[in-house]
């Protein structure tokens, strides 16, 4: 799958969040194809199960080509809501539940096919022979087109890639959360061709949280002429693992700035700078 320069998350969408209405759901969906965000990022469990199905009404409501969009979903985490039989929250990664998991997502969004599939979080029960002979029977089915995991790390990659390598992570990763950059799970995702998606990129670093992040973003955002939210996706697409930000706005006029990240060459030294200022020390 080859996504748009940035994703839109939809986890905020729904009642966890904005709770958009369906006009609001089709409204943000339009905006951010105008602005070239093409890509919208699920997971089942999103709203208490609630809002991948809100998502579908509103794509079906804007009248949109399903061939425009790309859709990512994940499964594997079993929450405990109203109307659940689950006690505990638990991942399952059995072959029934993930087939039943992608049916589901199909008939909420409304689609025949899904762009990306995720293992939502490591499982230490995950048995990975189950688990993809799985997922390769749904994309030979054509009811995925690709598949992948979220939040692995180094070891739990290698483990799944000695049956079939994932096409992507999806980790947390930010000027705020660097932990990937040093930890061998950017290395890894080189290593064995997995694309890298960031979900939080912007690391809840603006509004001042971290004054000498503030301070350097402030006069950078002058230099380059872009705003300070754009400076820190711009950041971590300097990275050669090609990280792809999953920016989780539900303001939609965020959009069209917002993807201008794709295209600010930040200088060696000003990457540098923000590392620094964010952790508070010189690189050793």
């Amino acid at each position: 799958m080859n996504p748009s320069a940035i994703i839109a998350g939809t986890m905020n969408w729904g009642v966890w969040g904005a709770n958009l209405s369906t006009a609001e759901f089709a409204q943000t969906i339009e905006c951010a194809l105008a602005s070239g965000v093409s890509t919208f990022d699920h997971a089942d469990i999103y709203g208490g199960y609630s809002t991948e199905a809100a998502f579908g009404a509103g794509f079906e409501a804007s009248g949109l080509d399903r061939e425009s969009v790309q859709f990512i979903s994940k499964c594997g985490i079993r929450y405990p809501v109203e109307g659940k039989e689950n006690s505990v929250k638990h991942y399952d990664y059995s072959a029934g539940h993930i087939k039943q998991s992608v049916e589901n997502s199909l008939r909420n969004l409304r689609t025949d096919y899904l762009d990306l599939y995720l293992l939502h979080r490591p499982s230490p029960l995950l048995d990975t022979k189950k688990a993809v002979i799985a997922l390769e029977a749904l994309r030979d089915e054509g009811k995925i087109k690709a598949w992948g995991v979220s939040n692995f790390t180094p070891s739990q990659l290698r483990l799944i890639a000695t049956q079939r390598g994932p096409e992507w992570n999806q980790i947390e990763c930010s000027l705020a959360h660097t932990a990937p950059l040093m930890d061998g799970t950017l290395d890894a995702h080189q290593t064995l061709g997995v694309g890298t998606m960031a979900w939080a990129p912007l690391g809840r670093l603006l509004g001042g949280k971290n004054q000498g992040v503030s301070t350097v973003l402030e006069r950078l955002s002058v230099s380059y002429g872009v705003p300070p939210e754009v400076l820190l996706l711009a950041w971590l697409q300097k990275h050669p693992a090609g990280i792809v930000p999953v920016v989780g706005t539900t303001k939609p006029e965020r959009y069209g700035f917002l993807v201008k990240s794709a295209d600010v060459s930040m200088e060696l030294e000003h990457w540098f700078e923000l590392l620094e200022a964010s952790r508070g020390h010189k690189v050793p």
